[in-house]
């Protein structure tokens, strides 16, 4: 298995540290929104002088809690999202001034009813697809929408060249987070699966964009030298692709098992990985429009049809050099459950590559028998 580098920061480490930056933030007046998904369009936070910060969800420890006003039956992430705000035990969502939500799925848009009765929560009403124009209309009322509500709950204003230099910023991490995901199109790839979703991850707790920037490029331009010296020519491993749905919270028992198994987890093609930042946003137009037409381009299954996730899939598969691909299903994601079948089909038909699928939540009663199928898995791709 890779090494990870000295100065390596796991999550839970970064996530303490936060707490310990955004309590400073905080004391200085600084404003704090809550958000939850990659449809969020966090320029205008920025934009509004405020700080966007990824709540707490990626847990079992708080699910009992939630389960005392939700479903037993319900995906793991949403429980873990209301059980750490009911609870009172995330500090991220303790120190948001307001929560920015979106309708991704029927579970969380319902679930954010009741977390408004917890603290202000606005609900964007994400189009169900991308199909005419009505959609792309609808988006961008909701833009404008969340401006007027983004200033009434902050006490700002947002400014048109606020927002530019916000796109602008955020344009810059992009392409310097998907310079860092490319690395594992490098075969062999030099740097584990589990150091790029923990770095990933952990970025999320840094509030200062051009740390963020500075931290990604300076860890890429140390394995692309650590590619040239040490790895280039080497043999590979098997190659995985990881598919499906957010991977953080199941990072240990499936991420981190398969790298221990023998193979090299490489590409993510989940909320995870470059979905959200393989475009840009354009700046040289209406920016309200922009961030509309951006955001509305990522393919998530709530989209409705979705062709657009093959092909994004088909592309990573090859440039990416994979060998075999895993599908995470958290429990009761019904979008990905369903969309599953064409993605296997895709995958084992269309490619001619092996394919599996993990039905999990994020308790542990599972971890032997997923590792028993990720050793056959790679038994076959041998």
């Amino acid at each position: 298995m890779l090494k990870l580098p000295e100065n390596f920061q796991d999550y839970s480490e970064a996530r303490q540290q936060g707490f310990i930056k955004l309590k400073e933030l905080k004391e200085r007046g600084k404003k704090v929104v809550g958000i939850f998904c990659t449809y969020t369009p966090t320029e205008m936070v920025l934009a509004a002088g405020a700080v966007p910060v990824g709540l707490c969800g990626m847990s079992d420890e708080p699910i009992p809690a939630a389960e005392k006003f939700l479903p037993k039956n319900l995906c793991p992430l949403i429980k873990s999202s209301y059980g750490f705000a009911v609870s009172d035990t995330c500090p991220y969502f303790y120190f948001s001034d307001m929560i920015l939500a979106e309708t991704t799925c029927d579970g969380k848009k319902k679930m954010y009813e009741m977390m408004n009765e917890l603290k202000y929560t606005h609900v964007m009403q994400l189009p169900p697809g991308r199909s005419g124009s009505t959609a792309l209309h609808s988006w961008y009322d909701e833009m404008l929408r969340l401006k007027e509500v983004l200033e009434q709950q902050l006490e700002t204003v947002i400014t048109e060249d606020d927002l530019r230099n916000a796109i602008r910023l955020k344009n810059r991490e992009r392409k310097a987070t998907l310079d860092f995901f490319e690395i594992g199109r490098l075969k062999p790839s030099p740097v584990s699966g589990y150091e790029i979703s923990t770095i990933m991850d952990s970025n999320s707790f840094i509030f200062d964009t051009e740390e963020k920037i500075a931290i990604l490029e300076e860890r890429t331009a140390q394995l692309k030298k650590d590619y040239q010296e040490n790895f280039a020519g080497k043999p590979s491993r098997p190659r995985i692709l990881i598919t499906g749905c957010p991977s953080g919270g199941v990072r240990d028992k499936i991420i981190r098992q398969i790298e221990e198994l023998g193979a090299d987890m490489v590409a993510f093609e989940n909320c995870s990985g470059p979905r959200a930042q393989k475009d840009l946003v354009a700046e040289d137009k209406d920016p309200y429009l922009a961030l509309a037409e951006k955001y509305l381009r990522i393919n998530c299954s709530v989209m409705s049809p979705n062709p657009e996730r093959i092909e994004a899939l088909g592309e990573m598969l090859d440039e990416y050099s994979v060998d075999g691909v895993i599908e995470i299903i958290l429990q009761a994601c019904h979008t990905f459950a369903i969309e599953s079948y064409r993605v296997r089909k895709f995958v084992t038909e269309e490619k001619g590559l092996p394919y599996m699928a993990l039905e999990t939540d994020y308790s542990q009663t599972d971890t032997g028998q997923i590792n028993t199928r990720i050793s056959a898995f790679l038994e076959i791709i041998d």
